[in-house]
């Protein structure tokens, strides 16, 4: 086998599709027989939106989700401090901003998704006991079924680690868990019901060092409650409407407690740690495996994606043979620091709604307000664009101050209506103001990479011109590998990747929009 996947989760399922889609033939394994029927993430952004729309999911997960319509920061009184409204039409990539859905009905979608490529098993009931690199390039799996108690071996190229913050493939590899020094104990309570509570249609932030909470509306019957725990209190102190209702009053007003379901009560312990390494020869660790994000930005699960897109593509051109196995170190070198980066986000958010006592509410007060007036902290708050990636081989800084590499194309619509993602197809592209000389565009063609001219002074044109560009080589997973002014130069820096070509029958074509 050359790929097993330990965890179906959704980063999980996501890296065995992208695997599917290159041609891998992969065995998913997961503990559970199936999806875990309790929410968990709620939120994900339009960089993630689009990873799904590579899955080829768009559609249904926009049927299933609610655009949210930015955040809203609220002292301890309910007073609005700062509002950052984020307009679900605009985005760069195609997608609203922000997105509100349920984690198991996306999970259902996704592995039905992963049930229409016919090579990926997913196993389910099987709980992996052991992982073993008895040779080189080979990693032994030894899993059990849960339900009848038999022991099976699989002999696989590569692991990849999706099972999450109790991973037992990191600790068979023997990595560890840094601890970013947060930790908190928080309530979440999920209600249902077919009332509206009338409330502005976005993400509200509580910060108060006593009580800090958070409000946002999942679905149309759907709403989510997170309240930072005292340390007296469990979540069995709030498992009714009754004695929840002191907490969410001014939501939910004057609604009698019958017309509000309480879904689930729970308690969680946010915390933010990452693994010192993640990987170890053939095995990789992904998702919650290779770090714990708290959840005040709305990133845990996204992360996990981002994860499985930057690595599947890799793990597939080396099984092909067309890329060399040292580029496999691109990813830990590429994933871990934009990982911590985004992790250091949502504990600054954290500890802005937490922190302080009596000052930091003063401070609060003074400063948010203010925040939209920082370009920088208003473009986070914002735009919600994440880190560039750090330089490595398949990241080419230039030397101008604005280059582009390490960032995400956009992803406009074209002339013909589609969108930039659906033309360029799995593979590499180059993105030119110029159209390519003949023997650059057949060596393009020999290469699998799809080629794309942008339409003078269109989304495309103005985006390569502020990166000080004429062209750009834009990676698999839409990661602009470099750019600049020579095409040759450029062209000459692209590996060789026909893996997704070969998967559907052809080379890309010449795209002129």
């Amino acid at each position: 086998m050359p790929v097993v996947v330990v965890g179906a989760g959704p980063t999980g399922v996501t890296a065995a599709t992208l695997l599917a889609d290159y041609g891998v033939p992969t065995l998913v394994l997961d503990r559970w027989e199936s999806v875990y029927p309790q929410p968990r993430a709620v939120h994900l952004d339009d960089e993630v939106h689009r990873i799904l729309a590579r899955l080829g999911v768009a559609e249904e997960f926009a049927a299933m989700s609610r655009p949210a319509l930015g955040l809203r920061l609220l002292d301890q009184n309910h007073h609005t401090l700062a509002q950052f409204d984020r307009d679900p039409a605009r985005s760069r990539h195609g997608f609203p901003q922000a997105n509100m859905f349920d984690q198991p009905v996306l999970e259902e979608l996704l592995r039905a998704n992963l049930a229409k490529r016919p090579n990926v098993e997913l196993r389910g009931n099987s709980e992996v006991t052991g992982i073993t690199q008895h040779e080189p390039g080979r990693v032994r799996v030894t899993y059990a079924d849960r339900a009848t108690g038999t022991e099976h071996v699989v002999d696989a190229g590569y692991v990849l680690s999706c099972d999450g913050a109790n991973s037992i493939v990191r600790a068979a590899i023997g990595a560890a868990m840094e601890d970013l020094r947060f930790e908190q104990r928080w309530l979440v309570a999920d209600v249902v019901t077919e009332a509206e509570l009338d409330q502005w249609d976005g993400v509200h932030q509580v910060c108060d060092p006593v009580r800090a909470a958070t409000y946002m509306r999942i679905g149309p019957d759907r709403y989510r409650w997170e309240f930072r725990l005292l340390p007296s209190e469990t979540a069995a102190d709030f498992n009714t409407m009754a004695t929840l209702r002191p907490l969410v009053a001014s939501w939910v007003g004057d609604f009698a407690d019958d017309h509000l379901e309480l879904a689930r009560v729970t308690e969680y312990t946010f915390r933010a740690q990452i693994a010192d390494r993640w990987r170890e020869r053939n095995v990789f660790l992904l998702g919650d495996a290779a770090h714990l994000t708290p959840p005040f930005i709305g990133q845990g699960m996204g992360a996990g994606l981002r994860d499985a897109m930057n690595l599947a593509w890799k793990v597939a051109g080396v099984i092909n043979g067309e890329l060399p196995e040292a580029l496999l170190a691109t990813y830990e070198q590429e994933r871990k620091p934009h990982a911590r980066s985004m992790i250091g986000l949502a504990l600054a958010m954290g500890w802005a709604m937490t922190a302080g006592g009596h000052i930091g509410n003063m401070v609060r007060r003074v400063v948010a307000p203010r925040l939209r007036l920082i370009p920088g902290v208003r473009d986070k708050l914002t735009d919600g664009a994440t880190p560039r990636l750090h330089e490595s081989a398949l990241v080419i800084k230039s030397r101008t101050p604005r280059h582009l590499a390490g960032t995400l194309c956009p992803n406009p619509v074209l002339a013909d209506g589609q969108r930039l993602d659906t033309l360029l197809g799995n593979s590499f592209a180059l993105v030119t103001t110029t159209r390519p000389l003949a023997f650059q565009l057949a060596m393009l063609q020999e290469h699998g990479v799809a080629v794309h001219v942008a339409e003078p002074g269109g989304e495309l044109d103005r985006w390569l011109r502020r990166g000080h560009a004429t062209a750009a080589v834009i990676r698999p997973d839409r990661t602009v590998m470099c750019s600049g002014h020579d095409v040759w130069k450029l062209c000459a820096a692209i590996p060789g990747f026909t893996s997704s070509a070969r998967a559907r029958g052809a080379l890309p074509p010449i795209q002129t929009s």
